[in-house]
């Protein structure tokens, strides 16, 4: 009988227990204080990045916050070693403190750090050929400079910018590895506020006076903001507000303490949510697009207690006028003409009584109010005597013509305005 041959998978070294991976490495061999291919040509170095999460954007800060895999990819043939399988060995961050790593940083980042839970969030895989894969886990805040002036319809790119901090172009070239195929997101990213349009890469040059020009990556992402909360939260209740104050418009003039009450309220409740709009936002030198719109909106809330203001005062001048008018008017009942010729003329006003009332009246000359009678010797002294009493009823009409036309002209302006806004904004 024949026996199969037995074929054993032949040992690598790579993974022997009893191989020390800086003896395999022979990291003391060499200087790692150095670039690979120190004095030669730039050594390339390739990143590509996979953002975990966007985790917070504020507008009163300016800035962003998102975590982040960063990996580079680099050859060092320093650490080539033999391998009977050209399997690769991986290492963590024990290893990265002895070998020369790319010295990458954040432009224009406030804060960022290296998640360590358990341990270090890094990574290190050096294949037999010197080429290198180096990965860390960063959450980074950096600047965003954000365009406010059509807040809070606005839309906002803000940008990720990578560079090596020590070496020039001449030493480093960083480059992305893939292209915009370096770039991946993960697809349950979501923000409360905003809605995540699109991801996108570029590399430009960077020219600092003092050492030169330098390779940086910029990772742009452009974020639409949410306008449901603002329209629920800001742009509804200053409507409601808007829309209350003309209830004073079918508030009977008289009613002082139910209209001046309901005028200061409004106006209150308007400053209060401008304050609170503005109490989370930064304090930018520019109008924003909800400044517009609240400040348009106080001013048509203002303008009504002007409104009153002007109905009120018209009415008391006017009550002064009539009560001097009364006052002036001759008792002649009884008094028999000279010439034995007595003529009665009565006058009756235009006025309707539902809607002239009786303000400042006492309550028994409601009738004089509307009829003013008068005795007149001569057709010359009669046509002289109408003269008042219709310039006291045209005086009338016209004071309370005001709430009138403002039932009409308030709602239409502030109509036209949200026409004229929501097409310049949306």
């Amino acid at each position: 009988t024949s026996c199969c041959p037995i074929f054993r998978r032949s040992p690598d070294m790579t993974k022997s227990p009893m191989t020390k991976s800086e003896q395999l490495l022979r990291i003391d061999d060499h200087d790692f204080t150095m670039r690979p291919a120190f004095g030669g040509p730039p050594i390339p170095v390739g990143v590509d990045v996979q953002v975990e999460s966007l985790d917070t954007i504020s507008e009163a800060d300016m800035d962003f916050t998102m975590t982040l895999y960063l990996r580079h990819y680099w050859k060092d043939e320093r650490l080539s070693f033999s391998s009977t399988n050209n399997q690769s060995m991986t290492f963590d961050s024990r290893l990265v403190k002895k070998i020369w790593v790319p010295d990458m940083f954040f432009v224009h980042s406030k804060r960022s750090f290296i998640h360590d839970t358990t341990t270090d969030n890094v990574m290190l895989r050096v294949y037999p050929d010197g080429n290198v894969l180096y990965s860390l886990r960063v959450t980074v805040t950096a600047m965003c400079n954000m365009d406010l002036s059509r807040f809070p319809l606005d839309t906002q790119t803000c940008s990720l910018e990578i560079e090596s901090y020590a070496y020039t172009d001449d030493d480093l070239m960083l480059y992305w590895k893939k292209g915009n195929e370096s770039l991946n997101t993960d697809d349950k990213i979501s923000l409360s506020q905003f809605l995540i349009q699109k991801f996108h890469t570029t590399t430009k040059l960077a020219f600092y006076s003092s050492t030169g020009w330098y390779n940086r990556l910029y990772i742009h992402f452009t974020l639409r903001r949410h306008v449901f909360f603002f329209l629920l939260q800001t742009y509804f209740p200053a409507t409601l507000m808007v829309m209350l104050s003309w209830v004073s418009f079918w508030i009977d003039r008289r009613a002082v303490p139910a209209r001046v009450p309901l005028g200061i309220t409004t106006v209150l409740t308007m400053s209060t949510i401008i304050t609170g709009v503005n109490a989370s936002m930064p304090r930018v030198s520019y109008i924003k697009a909800v400044d517009i719109y609240l400040w348009v909106s106080f001013v048509f809330v203002f303008l009504s207690v002007i409104e009153y203001a002007a109905v009120n005062y018209l009415t008391t001048v006017q009550e002064r006028r009539e009560r001097k008018l009364r006052n002036q008017l001759p008792c002649t009942c009884g008094i028999e003409n000279p010439d034995g010729d007595m003529m009665m003329t009565t006058c009756f006003s235009d006025v309707d009584p539902s809607a002239a009332g009786t303000y400042g009246m006492p309550e028994n000359g409601a009738r004089q109010e509307r009829i003013l009678a008068q005795l007149t010797l001569a057709d010359s002294q009669r046509t002289s005597r109408m003269k008042t009493p219709r310039g006291y009823v045209n005086v009338w009409i016209d004071t309370h013509a005001i709430d009138k036309y403002s039932r009409v002209i308030f709602p239409a302006a502030y109509t036209l305005f949200n026409i004229i806004y929501w097409s310049i904004y949306s």
